[in-house]
């Protein structure tokens, strides 16, 4: 591998993008050079990597024949307007934005399922990665499937503002200061009031109930598991800036004892079981700066013969989706470019 190659990560101002930026500085990967994009708004602003300081430039004027790979960690009308563009100019394109999750000539993949599905880029040269939140699911999910199989996931999950972006999280900072201080506050980002509030609704609603982000969830979580297994989510947003949780209830095809969860778990990449004596983690104070899915409160659910339940949470920007993409970033050099 060539020293030289060159990565473009579009949205690198973003939280995700900053996070994606500091885990280039951990790892030794074959990258030459970094390209840092952005929106025209953005262009000229200053990022961190590699141990350089770059200027973001507007993704607009940018000649994608520059690049081998690039990462888009921007909304999904940015991923339609700019990702065939850059894939048609041989650049290898990792899509975190769910705009191509129903396109079967683009893989889905999930890193701790199917890192081999990285190989049919070639199709596209478009790779889409799971979302933060199916990420999180799949973790625990994808074990306990693989051991007694997983005939349904009734998840609830309450999700941190930064979910929505950089405009998530200024709303919430402004409207609490600004409620602190009586004063009124006007929503823009979200649909309602979120500072000191819950809202029933992640993303835009869609016709059939769900929202957005529900919708994605379940597709994404039945596209790398199987449509056998059935994904029944309600997801709310609540007043954190970062960090996810999830309340999962399972019904299994073969009973498993709480014991023989928590010894599953134990053993799975990229989960971390709280036994019972470190308490309940919670995303803010034990979730936050770590890769792993924190897991606790795992029981036998009282209401089913084949039901668990368990309390999920984890780190929504640097465990959901920046160490998602590195991995696959690695893969793919170690084994395809």
């Amino acid at each position: 591998m060539s020293q030289q190659l060159t990565l473009a990560i579009v949205g690198a101002t973003t939280s995700v993008g900053q996070s994606v930026l500091e885990l280039l500085e951990e790892r030794d990967l074959p990258i030459g050079r970094v390209v840092a994009l952005g929106s025209a708004d953005e262009a000229g602003e200053t990022v961190r990597a590699m141990g350089r300081n770059l200027d973001v430039e507007d993704v607009a004027h940018f000649d994608w024949a520059e690049a081998q790979l690039a990462l888009f960690l921007c909304s999904a009308q940015g991923s339609l307007r700019w990702a065939d563009a850059a894939a048609e100019q041989g650049c290898v394109v990792l899509d975190t934005s769910g705009a191509f999750i129903s396109d079967d000539e683009v893989p889905l993949v999930y890193m701790g399922a199917n890192p081999d599905a990285l190989g049919d880029f070639r199709q596209r040269n478009l790779i889409a990665l799971a979302c933060g939140v199916t990420s999180q699911l799949l973790a625990v999910l994808r074990p306990l499937h693989a051991e007694v199989g997983v005939a349904r996931a009734n998840v609830a999950g309450y999700l941190a503002v930064a979910g929505a972006g950089a405009e998530g999280v200024s709303e919430l900072a402004g409207q609490t200061a600004a409620l602190l201080n009586a004063r009124p506050v006007e929503p823009a980002c979200f649909p309602a009031q979120i500072a000191f509030n819950v809202l029933g609704q992640c993303g835009h609603m869609l016709d059939n109930g769900y929202s957005s982000e529900e919708w994605r969830l379940l597709q994404e979580s039945q596209k790398i598991l199987g449509s056998d297994v059935a994904i029944n989510p309600t997801l709310a947003r609540v007043p954190v800036f970062y960090g996810d949780a999830l309340a999962l209830h399972l019904e299994l095809l073969q009973p498993l004892d709480a014991e023989q969860i928590r010894a599953i778990l134990r053993a799975a990449p990229g989960v971390a079981l709280f036994e019972e004596e470190e308490g309940i983690p919670s995303p803010v104070v034990d979730a936050n700066g770590r890769d792993e899915v924190l897991v606790a409160r795992v029981r036998q659910d009282v209401s089913h013969p084949l039901g668990a339940d368990l309390w999920l949470v984890a780190d929504n920007v640097r465990s959901g989706v920046a160490q998602g993409a590195l991995q696959a970033i690695e893969v793919l050099l170690r084994d395809y470019l």
